[in-house]
């Protein structure tokens, strides 16, 4: 059974920065697609970076400048590294994965409960 765990989140002031963590259990992260997704209240879920097998990454084009992702194959942890950290980045933040290389598109199988970020001005 696919399980995803993320943590890391918490509550920091604008230009701090936060690493968010997503360990997987249940089955080998190298052969999985996995995303880091966000949702704020009253908005739509969006992709901020995802992971595929081969090890190419894909990075929202609103926080390519601050936030990269990165993956611990030997961890089974995926990682979202990120920096200068705004408002509008407040949101709760979900771990994906999926057999199948989705990116950004927001229709991966699995899913975790998600860790909340929230900046303060």
């Amino acid at each position: 059974q696919v399980q995803l765990r993320e943590s890391g989140g918490g509550s920091v002031q604008a230009g701090g920065s936060l690493r968010l963590s997503c360990a997987a259990s249940g089955y080998n992260s190298r052969s999985y697609c996995m995303g880091w997704f966000r949702q704020a209240p009253g908005k739509e879920r969006e992709g901020v970076a995802s992971y595929d097998r081969d090890g190419s990454t894909t990075v929202a084009d609103s926080v390519k400048e601050r936030f990269t992702i990165s993956k611990d194959n030997n961890k089974n942890t995926l990682y979202l590294h990120m920096n200068r950290l705004k408002p509008e980045d407040t949101a709760m933040y979900y771990c994906a994965a999926d057999f199948r290389a989705r990116r950004l598109e927001p229709d991966y199988n699995y899913w975790g409960q998600g860790t909340q970020v929230t900046i303060s001005s």
